[in-house]
């Protein structure tokens, strides 16, 4: 009989060794090797796909020039924010990655858009759930579609069977963490597993032009679980986010072959499942009755859409020795450049408040143009004189007090136009860029931060 193989791994990256080391020559991090029983030779068999489908090309040597290039048909879904973070629609044979919390609503927002593809054989394999649990869901969501099919099994060799009776149009993998490939000994969700695992489905959607996507865990400090490995092997890599407390996601893309990484997807969790949020401006401000200090709204852009977004401040007298600096959705390094550029060029003793910021609607934001609407906030609630209603702002602020041009200024302005905003402060530079016409914002260039705060209080 066959001796039994077995590895050494890093469960950080991935990394394989034929014996123990204490430092990761690939990622360099310590005691991170474990030992995982490979596969015994006799069991090692291909999965070939050449009788899958009559288009499976056949391996060979081709020059560049030879191929013709023709435009990319994507399968278009019924859920517009998908596809905006995709780039457009689901491309043949593409593997797409996406993880997120417990409980976030990652199998029903894909279980949903499953059931919504009518005309397409969607196959949906989970390992964590039984039928009858799928079956509940999918009733709760009221969507009807006979051409939806579901295999609870874990065995890649189980499911690539059923897969080739039954030719599906998309797999969707519920979890990649709970599937298990025969020719790796080790337990599902370990590395070589997750490893394997994947690299069997991803053959599968090369080979077959099949799109698959799959749904992956996190570990407790964000990053998803298994080898960084995986993330390079798929084509696009989605995090689903948000708090559960709250009633919005945020669907990010982290890396895309087919599109843009900076798009986002906004839904709200109902009792009937995901909703698409098409005009999220109006969730991320708030109503209000009566004008309240400390709060300023920035027109940003993440990926193609502008969003105008609510900042809130609140500075107070420190009680302790050591101000306190806290942000929720913003970079605290950030703030604290900003609190420097107010005391050093407008004489403001922020040294001795507590300063704390909060980025309304659960949104991280990393656009620097929300400077701008950062230091009015911050301004707004030292001086504790709410600022005038229906004006916004969008422009970074230099270390010396200056507010630089941010890019793509007019879809901005546009956005804040439609909402119903009267003015917009933006940044004197780059005034080229602003075509006024017919504008019925109006558009208030500014050059220093003084200017701004004698503007405003």
């Amino acid at each position: 009989m066959a001796k039994v193989k077995t590895a050494f791994f890093c469960s950080n990256c991935g990394y394989e060794s034929a014996k123990w080391v204490g430092k990761c020559p690939s990622c360099g991090t310590w005691n991170t090797f474990v030992e995982e029983v490979l596969s015994k030779p006799s069991l090692k068999k291909e999965n070939g796909w050449d009788d899958y489908n009559e288009e499976t090309k056949s391996i060979r040597t081709i020059a560049l020039h030879t191929i013709t290039s023709s435009e990319q048909i994507r399968i278009t879904t019924t859920d517009a924010e998908l596809n905006r973070v995709l780039g457009g629609g689901i491309v043949p044979g593409s593997i797409v990655l996406i993880a997120g919390e417990p409980g976030i609503g990652k199998s029903t927002l894909f279980l949903q858009n499953g059931l919504q593809l009518k005309d397409k054989r969607v196959l949906y394999i989970s390992g964590e759930e039984s039928e009858q649990q799928i079956k509940m869901r999918a009733d709760r969501l009221k969507i009807q579609n006979d051409d939806f099919y579901l295999l609870t099994d874990t065995l890649t060799q189980t499911i690539f069977q059923e897969i080739r009776k039954l030719k599906p149009h998309l797999v969707i993998v519920d979890s990649i963490q709970t599937i298990q490939s025969p020719y790796i000994d080790s337990s599902p969700g370990s590395i070589s597993q997750i490893r394997e695992s994947a690299a069997e489905f991803q053959r599968f959607a090369k080979e077959t032009n099949t799109p698959v996507f799959l749904i992956g865990h996190i570990t407790k400090d964000g990053s998803i679980a298994g080898p960084k490995i995986l993330e390079h092997m798929v084509d696009t890599v989605l995090q689903f986010e948000g708090d559960r407390h709250y009633a919005y996601r945020i669907l990010r893309t982290i890396k895309n072959r087919f599109g843009s990484t900076s798009e986002l997807g906004i839904y709200e969790m109902t009792g009937a499942g995901m909703r698409g949020v098409n005009n999220p401006s109006e969730i991320l401000m708030t109503q209000k009755e009566d004008q309240l200090s400390g709060i300023a709204i920035a027109a940003t852009i993440e990926g193609m859409r502008p969003l105008l977004i609510e900042v809130q401040a609140l500075v107070t007298q420190s009680v302790y020795g050591t101000p306190q600096r806290t942000v929720s959705g913003f970079d605290l390094r950030r703030l604290q450049l900003l609190l420097a550029v107010l005391e050093k060029r407008g004489g403001f003793h922020f040294g001795v408040k507590d300063v704390f910021l909060n980025i309304a609607g659960g949104l991280k934001v990393e656009d620097p143009s929300i400077d701008l609407a950062v230091l009015c906030a911050l301004l707004s609630s030292y001086e504790d004189v709410p600022l005038p209603p229906h004006i916004c702002f969008a422009g970074e602020v230099g270390l010396s007090g200056e507010v630089r041009a941010v890019h793509r200024i007019e879809q901005r302005i546009a956005e804040a136009e439609k909402l119903g905003f009267e003015k917009i402060i933006v940044s004197r530079y780059g005034q080229k860029s602003i075509a006024q016409s017919g504008a019925n914002i109006e558009v208030v260039p500014m050059g220093r931060v003084e200017e701004v705060y004698q503007y405003l209080f």
